[in-house]
């Protein structure tokens, strides 16, 4: 979720007047970090993953399924380890934003060695039963990207009631209960990005237009309590939603890679741009908002309404008067330009960005690339702000630069070293929707970690202009993309030279044909994985676990296995109680998390989604796993 600081939180309007305060000493502290660290050198490849989960109160009598709001009950008791012995735990966890959301991480990073795949899966197996082993009965703790009842009535254990005239969010169906509490970040953000904006968040989704949806499908929202603002925001055939829980209360799946310096971490910055919204769409596992079956499959447009705070003014609804700024995107969204001397070619698109900033960044040192990617994060105000971090010392406090940083939520995110650590310089991978299963999540998550060593071993180039890497997020999010969209991808991989024309560098081609090949014309991403991997010298449990995990890629990539977002669509349709109208009642959801719950347990198999075979020698069982795990030299 980014920077937790600890502290007094301010409202919007004391905020509001300290931002400038915030972007000025922000960026002298990123000048002072770089100048610190701009030359570190030599830092060996780390890794891990973040997996963010739903506790969910399933009612075995009344056939009911709702998130349970007990999260920062079971945090406490799981981070006592790290408390009390930080040196020797296997897992670590945050708060998210959702009072029924965890977050899990490995206790250290994994490395370089091919044996650390052995780990992954173990590892994410032992998180889950370490938060499981603390849940009353009838509760799970889920690797679900949504949870599909959100917002829609009495979804939440204990029940909670929105408030829409009070309170955080004021959503007509989203309570502030439903927001982790533990932490006042989430509730100070919630309230901010609404005040900023001077209206409530929107978020309009294409409802899924089954047989009996009554058309134009428009939901009476005045006796939710609406005082007309919502009516006037909702769009006809559209699931409705109006808060930041709807996008920040989903869960996801991301990655941070550590570089062996700056270079490099700007260089996989941008080779892995292009790949953001190929992931999300092989990923994709978020088809039901609100109780409702959308036409969409991913959270990735829902999580960028959630927070938009733009005002507007800044959206070009207005004419600039008291903003600086015409800003063509949320403050999460896909990444605006790349980093890289390379990647320089391909940013297409007009950048918006602080300029006074800009200058002071060029005087002080910084290329033009990196100092137009920090002045374009800091045309954003800071909204959240602590009276105990308003005043700092610049020499040795970052917490001004990454308020600013930890809330431009993208695609990617380039991290610098944090201050007096032996930390590196950092890219954190970020479009990938949470899976089902930890069999599906370690396979995504080593599938992208070896991409990043092919990219680098065989000096890869897979740029192609930002433009049209916004062209394909919006495709990866339609319903079945992986089989029936398209999407822009470099022609020539293998090639680091210009070729002329920037338009004959790229064509279209198919997810299966990005990921497996297409003869005679696309190597095909895993084709050269698995070239780089038989240079390797792989003992044979490694090679029998990657090769699992490369063939659950290649299946879900040719349309052999199901993507999640499918196989979710098909069990609600296909549901003896589904009525065809695009609705998911409560028994529907109880008997969905159910199955889904006893997939992730290995008691029923799902060949459609998982194929043939799915457990392997190191995953059956866990604590041999990580008894094994402790002699692999994962770096300190």
């Amino acid at each position: 979720m980014g920077l937790l600081s600890e502290g007094s939180p301010l409202n919007w309007e004391e905020t509001r007047k300290l931002a400038d305060h915030v972007r000025k000493h922000g960026a002298i502290q990123f000048i002072n970090l770089y100048k610190r660290l701009r030359d570190k050198q030599g830092d060996v490849l780390k890794w891990g993953d973040e997996v963010e989960y739903i506790l969910v109160k399933f009612n075995d009598a009344e056939k009911t399924a709702k998130v349970s709001l007990r999260a920062e009950k079971y945090l406490a008791e799981l981070q006592e380890k790290e408390h009390n012995d930080p040196d020797n735990v296997k897992s670590l966890w945050r708060p998210e934003y959702g009072a029924y959301m965890i977050e899990g991480t490995p206790g250290k990073p994994y490395g370089g060695l091919l044996a650390h795949f052995n780990v992954v899966e173990a590892n994410m197996q032992y998180r889950r039963q370490e938060a499981s082993k603390l849940l009353e009965p009838g509760e799970a703790l889920m690797s679900l990207t949504n949870f599909p009842r959100l917002g829609a009535p009495d979804f939440t254990d204990p029940p909670a009631v929105p408030t829409p005239q009070s309170g955080a969010s004021r959503s007509l169906f989203f309570p502030d209960e439903a927001i982790f509490s533990g932490h006042p970040r989430f509730k100070t953000l919630t309230r901010n990005i609404r005040s900023r904006r001077g209206e409530k968040v929107a978020i309009n989704l294409p409802i899924y237009k089954d047989k009996n949806v009554k058309l134009p499908f428009k939901e009476n929202l005045a006796e939710l309590g609406d005082d007309g603002s919502s009516e006037k925001a909702a769009k006809e055939n559209h699931v409705y939603m109006d808060a930041m829980g709807f996008g920040m209360g989903c869960c996801c799946l991301q990655l941070t890679f550590q570089a062996c310096n700056i270079e490099e971490a700007r260089t996989l910055y941008d080779q892995l741009t292009p790949l953001c919204p190929i992931m999300l769409a092989l990923t994709a596992a978020s088809p039901f908002y609100r109780g409702y079956v959308t036409d969409v499959d991913c959270r990735w447009n829902v999580i960028s309404c959630s927070v938009d705070c733009r005002t507007e003014e800044e959206r070009g609804l207005k004419p600039l008067k008291e903003n600086k700024f015409k800003i063509s995107k949320s403050r999460y969204d896909s990444i605006d330009s790349y980093l890289s001397e390379q990647g320089d070619r391909y940013n297409d698109v007009p950048l918006t960005y602080d300029k006074d900033i800009y200058k002071q960044l060029l005087d002080n040192g910084i290329d033009k690339l990196l100092a137009q990617h920090i002045a374009h994060l800091f045309i954003r105000d800071t909204v959240s702000l602590f009276s105990e971090k308003v005043h700092q010392n610049d020499l040795e406090d970052t917490d001004h630069f990454e308020n600013i940083q930890s809330t431009n939520w993208q695609t990617m995110r380039f991290k610098p070293p944090p201050s007096n650590s032996s930390i590196g310089w950092r890219v954190e991978f970020r479009p990938c929707e949470v899976q089902i299963t930890d069999f599906e999540n370690a396979a995504i998550v080593c599938f992208v970690v070896l991409l990043t060593r092919v990219i680098l071993s065989y000096k890869l180039n897979l740029l192609i202009p930002i433009s049209k890497v916004d062209e394909n997020m919006a495709r990866a999010q339609k319903r079945d993309a992986v089989k029936t969209e398209k999407f822009w991808f470099r022609r020539d991989i293998t090639c680091n030279t210009q070729q002329g024309d920037i338009k004959d560098e790229y064509t279209e081609y198919t997810i299966d044909e990005i990921v497996n090949g297409k003869e005679g014309t696309f190597p095909g991403l895993i084709p050269l994985v698995n070239s780089y991997l038989s240079s390797m010298d792989a003992d044979a449990d490694t090679h029998c676990t990657i090769q699992r995990y490369i063939k659950l890629i290649q299946r879900r990539a040719s349309g052999e296995l199901l993507t999640t977002a499918k196989w979710l669509r098909q069990e609600v349709l296909t549901h003896p109680e589904y009525k065809q109208d695009s609705r998911i009642s409560q028994r529907i959801n109880y008997d969905l998390l159910k199955k889904i719950h006893d997939i992730e347990a290995n008691k029923v198999p799902c060949p459609e989604l998982l194929g043939p075979c799915i457990i392997s020698k190191t995953s059956e069982t866990v604590p041999a796993a990580m008894a094994k795990a402790e002699n692999c030299p994962i770096p300190d």
